[in-house]
């Protein structure tokens, strides 16, 4: 078995900084949320429209939806697509998670049946717009969620997937993994999926413009922790 990393915070080697428009409150942002006609996340009196996702992405989605759902069959939990909002921080920030589990009851926000507070699993899939708000400012925000144990990114462009482990409020264990013939284990709902099944009949495409993030570490074996 591939050994863990471990990590004090959230990895991230910039901070990505949101549309410096006017701000919002968030009583604005879910008013002017009811009224739209494509999703928009919020993020600290900012609003962030989403860009359209790909063939890929969607079918990376459907096959993780796909998974846990055969996975949860007759377990307390439940698994949900992006349509299902999550608040953090009492309203600060609003995300559509690509993938969500909850373990036990969801918990409402404010009454809203749209927008929980406690996911247990985040599953993001990363493209070149988003990944480096999955990898940072999100990362960050959702690590305010106390119900949060496991955060997983789904690569797009190649077969890659990496498993991050809540082992204290402010330290993550991180898994890599890169061959379809291992397994993602999720540990807080006893779930295993293979990468096998979630790449099975994807066809990778070149990254669009913006250029793919560059991680430090492929370029410097030394990285430090922000």
């Amino acid at each position: 078995m591939k050994p863990y990393i471990t990590v004090r915070k959230p990895i991230c080697c910039w901070k990505s900084k949101p549309p410096l428009n006017v701000y919002y409150s968030p009583q604005a942002y879910l008013l002017l949320e009811e009224q739209a006609t494509v999703k928009r996340e919020y993020y600290q009196g900012q609003i962030i429209a989403m860009s359209g996702a790909s063939l890929t992405h969607n079918r990376l989605v459907s096959r993780l939806h796909v998974a846990l759902a055969n996975g949860l069959a007759g377990k307390p939990c439940e698994v949900f697509m992006s349509d299902l909002r999550v608040e953090i921080n009492q309203g600060r920030n609003y995300f559509y998670p690509d993938v969500t589990v909850v373990r036990g009851e969801p918990q409402l926000a404010g009454q809203r049946n749209d927008t929980i507070t406690n996911p247990t699993i985040v599953i993001e899939v990363l493209s070149t717009s988003t990944e480096q708000r999955d990898r940072g400012d999100k990362f960050r925000a959702y690590e305010q969620l106390a119900s949060l144990t496991e955060y997983v990114l789904v690569d797009q462009y190649r077969v890659r997937v990496e498993y991050f482990r809540r082992v204290s409020p402010q330290e993550w264990q991180l898994l890599v993994l890169t061959d379809l013939a291992e397994t993602v284990q999720l540990q807080s709902i006893a779930v295993t999926i293979s990468l096998a099944d979630i790449y099975r009949g994807i066809t990778f495409e070149h990254p669009k413009s913006p250029t793919p993030f560059k991680r430090k570490s492929d370029s410097k074996r030394t990285k430090k922790n922000p």
